[in-house]
This record gives C-alpha cells, sequence and structure tokens, in this order.
C-alpha cells in the first residue's frame, strides 16, 4: 500500500546546498524535450493572439453608441490570462510521495514495499533510470472545476564518489512528468498532438520541475550531500485552457474532463554519474479550483 506519509521532521530542517547546474553530455531525451511544450507554461503566441483578439473586441465596443449603463465585465484572458480559475478558491486534493534509491544492490531495504531501486553501474559509466507509476493520487469525479496545480517536493541525499587520480564529474539527472488518465480522453477521435495517436485515455505531461546537478571531484573525492526545495505550477499541468488550445478538445469535451475520475500517475526518470549511492524522495501535492 502507498505511503502517504511525505518526510519525517528530520528531512524538513536539511540544509540546502548550493550545487552548480550543467547541461549534461548527450542528446535530450523525450522526457527532457516534453517540459518544453508543458502546459504548465503559458504559450506565448497563442496568448498574443487571443489577447490581440480581446483588444480588438474591446476597442469595437468602446466605439459602439452607448445604449445603457452595464455591470462591469467579467475579467479577460487580457486581464488575467486563465479566466476559468478566476477569484475561485484553492481547494486540496491529496498527497503522495514516491521514494527512489541508486545503490550498488537492490533493494537497500527488503523490508520496504514501497522503495524504487536501481542498481548503479561501476563508474564511470552513466546508470540510467525510469520508473513509471511511481505514486498515484484518484480524484473523484467533479473534483476541481477547471484546474489541477501541483506542489512538487523533493528530498535528494547523493553520494558523490572519484577514486581516480584524475578530475572527474559527478552528476545526478531526474526528471518527473505525470500521466493523467480521464475517460473523455478514450475518444478515439481525440488525437494527442504530441504523439499524433489517438490519446487512448490518457496524455502525458510535464512539471517543469527537472533538475541537473553537476559537481566537479578532485582525485580521491568522496562526500555526501543533501538538497530540499520545492517548486509550484504555474498555468497548471491540466486545466480547461490547455485541453482546449493545447490538446484540441472542444469546450464542451473540456467541460466534461472534469466531472470524470481522473487518475494522476507520477513518473520519475534520470540518470546518475560517479556515485556511490542515492536517497530521492519526492513529494507530490495536488490542488484545483474549488466548483
Amino acid at each position: 500500500m502507498q505511503r502517504k506519509t511525505l518526510l519525517s521532521a528530520g528531512i524538513a530542517v536539511a540544509a540546502l546546498a548550493s550545487i552548480a547546474v550543467f547541461a549534461q553530455q548527450g542528446g535530450p531525451s523525450r522526457d527532457d524535450i516534453i517540459e518544453a511544450v508543458s502546459p504548465d507554461l503559458p504559450t506565448g503566441a497563442r496568448q498574443q493572439q487571443r489577447i490581440q483578439s480581446q483588444k480588438a473586441i474591446a476597442a469595437a465596443r468602446a466605439s459602439a453608441p452607448k445604449i445603457a449603463a452595464r455591470a462591469p465585465a467579467a475579467p479577460t484572458i487580457d486581464d488575467v490570462y486563465d479566466v476559468d480559475s478566476f477569484k475561485r478558491s484553492v481547494t486540496y486534493l491529496g498527497l503522495a510521495s514516491a521514494f527512489v534509491n541508486l545503490s550498488d544492490t537492490c533493494p537497500t531495504d527488503p523490508a520496504n514495499p514501497d522503495e524504487l531501486c536501481a542498481t548503479l553501474n561501476p563508474a564511470p559509466a552513466f546508470t540510467n533510470f525510469n520508473f513509471q507509476d511511481a505514486a498515484r493520487i484518484k480524484l473523484p469525479p467533479k473534483a476541481t472545476n477547471s484546474l489541477l496545480c501541483y506542489w512538487f517536493s523533493p528530498v535528494v541525499t547523493v553520494n558523490y564518489v572519484n577514486g581516480g587520480a584524475s578530475l572527474a564529474y559527478g552528476r545526478l539527472r531526474y526528471n518527473p512528468t505525470l500521466t493523467v488518465e480521464n475517460p473523455v480522453l478514450a475518444d478515439p477521435a481525440l488525437i494527442d498532438p504530441t504523439t499524433g495517436a489517438p490519446f487512448g485515455g490518457k496524455l502525458l505531461t510535464s512539471m517543469t520541475s527537472s533538475e541537473n546537478f553537476v559537481v566537479p571531484l578532485p582525485p580521491t573525492t568522496n562526500f555526501t550531500e543533501r538538497t530540499r526545495d520545492s517548486n509550484v505550477c504555474m498555468a497548471g499541468f491540466i486545466s480547461k485552457k490547455a485541453l482546449v488550445d493545447n490538446y484540441g478538445l472542444t469546450d464542451a469535451q473540456a467541460t466534461e474532463f472534469f466531472k470524470k475520475e481522473t487518475i494522476v500517475r507520477l513518473n520519475i526518470s534520470g540518470s546518475a554519474q560517479n556515485v556511490g549511492f542515492a536517497s530521492m524522495v519526492f513529494g507530490l501535492r495536488i490542488m484545483g479550483d474549488e466548483r
């Protein structure tokens, strides 16, 4: 049974570590690329088109004869961008945690059914890891009005090792993504623009929360470092606006989406080099806008 508790009190007081971040060698993977098209990032081109459209409408209204006093108009995309969630209260929708270890021997704790573990390759070879459905939250129908947002809180403890006689680099990269399952996406006529194929009941989206650590290691270096940070969404990992603008659903389909049960699955992929061990805890909390 999946754990719902995040971290002990001891982890909460861990010191932040300042780590230089550089681009990892090699070309980007699909998990790296998807972050660039995440609905969490407002779409600049479409936003500008809508802003221009809203301005044209506003100009036309301004030049029209004044018939009678009207109530103040609702805010527009030009005003607040996300008009669907405007002035709605935040509602908390659940919490889940994923526990990922990198070690020379797996599992590191046979008594812990929640542990996900990848066996490290001998240095200096890279070790790749990819855990699908590492944690999940099941939302009932009508849990939110038009938006799914997140708080994402990774706690990473990593041991960097260089047993050689020359300078080396310790590397750790992780990239979280979310698989979102909803019956509305089962319509075979709906095509996922990120794959060119039918959604098949689910879509994959990024959280704009990946990190890439690169640490210089002088000869015969061995040290352990812990980092603790959190980030929150911007436009949301799923919203009514994104379903229409990014994924091609109609307004009616996007409205229906939020009336159905939704399952959100957290996936974690990445790589490591010159790492003796790593312990990564990823806390995921979901919020929405109250109906």
